[in-house]
This record gives structure tokens, C-alpha cells and sequence, in this order.
């Protein structure tokens, strides 16, 4: 049993291991970035139809159902696979990254510069000084260690940090994303305009995640902002959200990336559409029609027909919500344009149209663990730049009547030549002077 434990964390601690599983998380997460997620079965019915297309025969919506590619990130393979890096991470960290640190920190007196390898950096100075080489060493920022007639300099430490805190911080955004996994829950609703609403549309939650029941939203308003080709710029809805007992309550205009953040719970503004519309003929009631979506020529208009008689009908389109509508008859001649609240008179009767009512979008969210992945985000961002630092190593032993020097370097050898050259000049300058 014990040699099944040791054999099992050494695999672990295997870097071409760890390495392995980055590249299959990626490229699960490549094929969950292509199709899409949290989809409707008939989403996938029509979008990844079965045929005799090269492309469909190897994915279409049976694949994608019975292997659940359509919630891929919440798949209990991958989660396995997650755990299984995370542990691989741990084992390293503990095995490899953190004695490598510690080994770092060592005083490595050598007796002979000789034993360093191939890649060293050799030198010899005449005439002994080590109390002129602490100096020269001190100089270029170096920490400095004297044992009898030998010196060891090290410089860069936190380069060798680095590894550590890119393990740390791939520990930290897992160890958040299994939070948000496990305790969010995400909602998509689609609510008209002035209308109250409840969170109920769940479309994934974590296993032990908590709805709140006591939570009442409404939408005060919907707006859509042109730019001046006509194409949408932005669309906003100002949404008032509040407890059951009316103790606490939020209110503000949210748009796409400037969501609502209330009691722990985000709303944000995803998308919206067109339901009905509104409109008087004659002197009867207020009727509500619903209207149909179209797209032409990368235009998206909406329409809606009214009969005039048994044989005709009266089309009308519209492409903004406080434009012009237009009024077509069945042959498309355009008959007239009108605006909201604007009466006219059709085939002797009076229409009015008084609202244009649209739905928004709104996705409802909780993310415990945001704080703890962004913070791993972070840390990898201050670790990538830490990667950069060279850690440096010198010894300096003095033998007869000169110093030998060797160094070594992990990158940034030009600019560590450059250090030994300046170490040179200075041991060499305070020597002449002291000589003198």
C-alpha cells in the first residue's frame, strides 16, 4: 500500500503529467467555447440536425446530448479531470516547487569553481580582495555570503517564487470555480416592459445552491439607443428589484457590462425582443396583436397584419421603437407612415396605435466564488511578470594569488554577463585605488 501511494503522488508530481491535463482542459474547454452551452434540446435539434454532412456525421445533437457537451464545464468527466490537475498541482507544489525554493535560499560554498556546469560563467581576477568583491558584489544587488577564503551571491530570489505562485493561483480560480459550481445558479428571464417578476426560469444550479424566494423585480422601462447608421449602440432597462417585505429595495438603469448587484444577487442585461403591439380601430377597445420577427438584408424589422375586409389585409413594419411605422397594402405599395399616438383614417375607420411593447432580456446570477477566481487571475498576472527576474549565482573562491569567479544564470545570459563584467570593473577600479 505504501509503495501504491508513493507511486501514485510521483505521478502526480510529474510536470509532463500536470502538462497533459492543461492541454486536455483545454481542449474541452476549446469544443465548450464551439458549441454552444445550457441550450434547449430543440436548439440542437435544429442547429446540429442529423444528416449525411461530413461535419454532422461525427456531431450532431444525439453526440452532443449523450456525451453532455451542452453543459461541458459542468460535466462530471470534466470535473474529474479538474480535480485530478488540482491534485497534480498540489503534488507538485509540495514535492518539487516549494524544496527548489528552499534549496534556492542555501549557502553553496564551493571549493572549486570547477564543479559548476558546462553552462557556467568563468573568470579570473589577480590579486586577492574579498573584502573589494563584497563591495563590487553589494554594488550590483547581490546577496552576499563569506565562509573563510570563499564568497556565494545569489540575486533574483523571486524569480524562483514564480512557479509557486502560478501553482497557487490555477489552485485558487479552481478551488473558486468549484464554489460558483456548487452554490450559484443562473436564471434567464424574459419580462415585458412594466411588468413584475420572479426568479423562476432556473437553467443551471449547483448542488447545493440556494434560490431566493423573496426577491420581486420589475422593469420601469425599456430604451434602445441608435447609432446614426440605424444599427443598435445600446439598450437599456431601468429594473427595480426589492424583498418580499419591502425593507430593502435597488433601483438603476442597467445596459450590457453594467449589471444590478443586489444581496448577493447580479442581474444582467443579455437581450431583448419585440412581443406586441398595441392599437384602437374605431371606437373599440384597445387591442393587442403580437408581431412577427424579420431580418432583411442584415435589417431586422418587425411586422404584423390587421384584415380590412374578407379579402384584404393591411401590413404594417417597423424597425425602430419610436420610429415611423409603415402601412402596406397586400400588393407592398406603401400606403402611409405614421407615428405612435398619430390617428388616421383607413377604408373609413380610425386607427391609433398607442405602445409598441417589448420583452428584456434579463440573466439573474450568483457567483460565490468570483472574489477567489478573480484573486487566482491576479496572482497568475503578478507571477507572469515575476518570471521574468533571472535568478543569479556566484562563487568566488581565492586560490594562490588570484580569485577564480564562476556564475551561473537561468535566462537573461547577455545580461548577466554584463553583471560579471561590471563586478569586474568595480573589483578591479577599488583595487588599483587601494593599491595605490
Amino acid at each position: 500500500m505504501k509503495n501504491i501511494v508513493w507511486h501514485t503522488f510521483k505521478k502526480l508530481s510529474n510536470l509532463n503529467f500536470s502538462i497533459s491535463l492543461l492541454l486536455i482542459i483545454a481542449s474541452i474547454s476549446i469544443i465548450g467555447t464551439i458549441i454552444e452551452q445550457n441550450q434547449h434540446i430543440t436548439y440542437y435539434q435544429t442547429n446540429y440536425p442529423i444528416n449525411n454532412h461530413l461535419l454532422h456525421s461525427f456531431i450532431n445533437w444525439k453526440i452532443i446530448i449523450n456525451l453532455g457537451l451542452d453543459h461541458i464545464y459542468s460535466n462530471l468527466l470534466f470535473m474529474l479531470i479538474l480535480l485530478l490537475f488540482f491534485c497534480s498541482l498540489l503534488a507538485c507544489t509540495f514535492s518539487n516547487q516549494l524544496p527548489t525554493l528552499k534549496n534556492a535560499r542555501k549557502w553553496k560554498f564551493l571549493q572549486k569553481t570547477q564543479k559548476i556546469n558546462n553552462r557556467a560563467h568563468l573568470a579570473i581576477l589577480h590579486q586577492i580582495s574579498l573584502c573589494n568583491m563584497i563591495y563590487s558584489l553589494h554594488y550590483n544587488n547581490y546577496y552576499i555570503f563569506h565562509k573563510a577564503k570563499d564568497l556565494y551571491a545569489y540575486k533574483g530570489l523571486s524569480g524562483r517564487i514564480a512557479p509557486i505562485f502560478v501553482h497557487f493561483s490555477i489552485i485558487l480560480t479552481f478551488i473558486g470555480f468549484l464554489i460558483s459550481l456548487l452554490t450559484g445558479f443562473t436564471a434567464q428571464e424574459i419580462i415585458p416592459e412594466g411588468e413584475i417578476f420572479h426568479i423562476k426560469n432556473i437553467i443551471q444550479s449547483g448542488f447545493n445552491s440556494k434560490i431566493p424566494d423573496n426577491l420581486i423585480g420589475k422593469i420601469q422601462d425599456f430604451d434602445i439607443e441608435y447609432n446614426t447608421d440605424n444599427s443598435i449602440k445600446q439598450f437599456f432597462s431601468n429594473i427595480m428589484i426589492c424583498t418580499n417585505q419591502g425593507k430593502n429595495t435597488s433601483q438603476k438603469r442597467i445596459f450590457v457590462n453594467s449589471p444590478l448587484i443586489f444581496n448577493g444577487v447580479t442581474f444582467y442585461q443579455t437581450d431583448w425582443e419585440v412581443s406586441s403591439i398595441r392599437l384602437q380601430i374605431g371606437n373599440s377597445k384597445i387591442i393587442q396583436k403580437p408581431v412577427m420577427k424579420n431580418k432583411i438584408n442584415n435589417q431586422i424589422l418587425w411586422s404584423f397584419k390587421i384584415p380590412i375586409n374578407n379579402k384584404k389585409n393591411i401590413i404594417f413594419i417597423f424597425t425602430k421603437l419610436n420610429e415611423q411605422i409603415w402601412l402596406y397594402d397586400t400588393s407592398n405599395n406603401l400606403i402611409i407612415s405614421i407615428k405612435l399616438h398619430e390617428k388616421i383614417v383607413i377604408n373609413n375607420a380610425t386607427l391609433k396605435i398607442f405602445e409598441i411593447i417589448t420583452n428584456t432580456g434579463i440573466q439573474i446570477k450568483t457567483d460565490p466564488g468570483i472574489f477567489i477566481t478573480y484573486t487566482g487571475f491576479f496572482i497568475l498576472m503578478i507571477s507572469t511578470i515575476l518570471s521574468y527576474i533571472s535568478y543569479s549565482q556566484l562563487w568566488i573562491t581565492s586560490i594562490a594569488q588570484n580569485i577564480k569567479v564562476a556564475g551561473f544564470t537561468n535566462r537573461a545570459t547577455l545580461n548577466f554577463e554584463e553583471d560579471l563584467i561590471n563586478i569586474q570593473e568595480i573589483y578591479i577600479k577599488y583595487t588599483w585605488i587601494k593599491n595605490k
